[in-house]
């Protein structure tokens, strides 16, 4: 990078450190913007000097899908951090796109309403949520989050800035550009800002947890409950790695099914789903008022199930995301623990399929497997200390994505160790590549945003 271009890019840039790394490659400058006036002046200035640009919010989800193909610039957005309106009345919030999850929530809570976005890992944004197009136990009751954005404003990569939708829901013509940006991974553009639809906080929730040892009974628990009058608000699952060695047994799984509403209500139908759960084969059910440990998070080798007692630990033998969990957010958490990270995508009628092949493949699951959508950390197999082989991590990822695509869905690596990610296709086969790359050429003709993070090298 040259000094004019540092001159250009202003005050609010500097030199990049370690943590500013993005899945491994290491940025030279790093500039933090306070607004999305700087964020446009910031992209004008990277835009006349030819310099790549990775937008950053939390950095919680940065090492997921491919590394860039080069990075010069790291566009820090952690300075958005504003709620900018939360109009109680109308149940719309504005808010910039580095605002914490978590932040937003709490400040939601104070007049008795929510997000319908989960953040799996502390310390994740608003934009970086929607950047990857996560999705938690919340999809069930209101689906992905892009059905929660009404209205966005993002800066182009030549500088322009740009929104869409508003307070209300209505009809646009042209690009739905809070659509667009749902899982784009920061390569069409730099989001500043999102609208967000709101919903109350219920009166009264509960959980209702029955242990499962395998899919043969977490499947036709997981219909049962879905199929069935009871409107719950989620359905998890979570199904620990089938253990190496046969004399260890089965590892204890949940189902856990959240029920929500008046407290009444809530007490009737969580009685009423703690009953079809017995009479569908679970043995043993509880009914809590609070979340069980690990609701909402990534599967991880060691965890506690949903609803089971955590073990006594020692700090440093929990898998680096609890680590993590415990201490100030970190500029790049490790989601693994030498582990490769998958989503998986299915209509619900191939939930049976799916879990045994993930079983097969010696996978941890959790999910909102009513909704379809599950992640899967493949961990080492037998004789693998530090991480899944290639080798075994490929073959697995093979028999996921035909099982998935029997069933109209898919199978994606969101991260792998480096070693992995070399050998995989990260994406798999993506029928509208085509219509991705047009889409990409009108938005970043320069290909400067993110460069190769997406799929076909988007």
């Amino acid at each position: 990078m040259t000094r004019d271009a540092l001159d250009a890019l202003g005050d609010v840039c500097e030199r990049a450190g370690p943590a500013d790394e993005v899945a491994g490659v290491r940025a030279a400058y790093v500039a933090r913007p306070g607004d999305a006036a700087q964020v446009a002046d910031v992209l004008r200035a990277a835009a006349a000097h030819d310099l790549a640009v990775v937008a950053r919010g939390g950095g919680t989800r940065l090492h997921w899908g491919l590394p860039p193909a080069r990075a010069d610039l790291v566009l820090d957005l952690s300075g958005l951090d504003r709620i900018v309106d939360h109009a109680a009345g109308d149940l719309v919030l504005i808010a910039e796109a580095g605002a914490r999850v978590a932040d937003v929530q709490r400040r939601l809570a104070t007049a008795g309403q929510r997000l319908a976005v989960d953040a799996p890992t502390p310390g994740a944004t608003l934009g970086g949520t929607v950047a990857t197009g996560h999705s938690g136990p919340s999809r069930l009751l209101a689906g992905p989050i892009k059905d929660q954005i009404i209205g966005i404003s993002v800066v182009r990569a030549d500088g322009t800035p740009a929104s869409s939708g508003g307070r209300v829901v209505k009809n646009v013509a042209g690009y739905d550009l809070g659509r667009l940006m749902c899982g784009s991974y920061g390569t069409l553009a730099v989001l500043t800002r999102l609208i967000f639809r709101l919903r109350p906080l219920p009166a009264a929730r509960a959980f209702v947890t029955a242990p499962v040892l395998g899919p043969s009974l977490a499947a036709p628990l997981i219909e049962a409950v879905a199929a069935a009058q009871l409107v719950p608000s989620a359905i998890e699952l979570h199904l620990p790695a089938p253990p190496h060695d046969d004399a260890a047994g089965p590892a204890t799984g949940a189902v856990v099914v959240l029920v929500e509403g008046a407290p009444a209500g809530v007490a009737a139908r969580a009685a009423a789903v703690r009953d079809l759960l017995r009479r569908t084969g679970a043995e043993e059910v509880h009914v809590r008022a609070d979340a069980p440990p690990g609701w909402g998070t990534l599967p991880t080798q060691g965890l506690p199930a949903h609803g089971l007692p955590a073990p006594d630990l020692p700090a440093h033998s929990l898998p680096a995301r609890v680590v993590a969990a415990q201490a100030p957010a970190a500029q790049d958490l490790r989601t693994t623990g030498g582990g490769t990270l998958l989503r998986l995508t299915f209509v619900r009628s191939g939930l049976p399929a799916v879990l045994s092949a993930a079983r097969d493949a010696g996978a941890a699951v959790s999910g909102s497997a009513a909704a379809g959508v599950l992640t899967a950390m493949l961990g080492p197999g037998p004789g693998e200390r530090a991480m899944a082989t290639p080798e075994h991590v490929a073959a697995a990822l093979a028999r996921l994505r035909t099982v998935c695509a029997r069933h109209g869905g898919g199978a994606i690596v969101l991260d792998a160790p480096a070693a992995v990610r070399d050998a995989v296709d990260v994406w798999g086969p993506v029928p509208a590549l085509d219509l991705m790359r047009r889409v990409k050429a009108q938005f970043d003709p320069a290909h400067r945003l993110s460069p190769g993070r997406f799929v076909g090298g988007i």
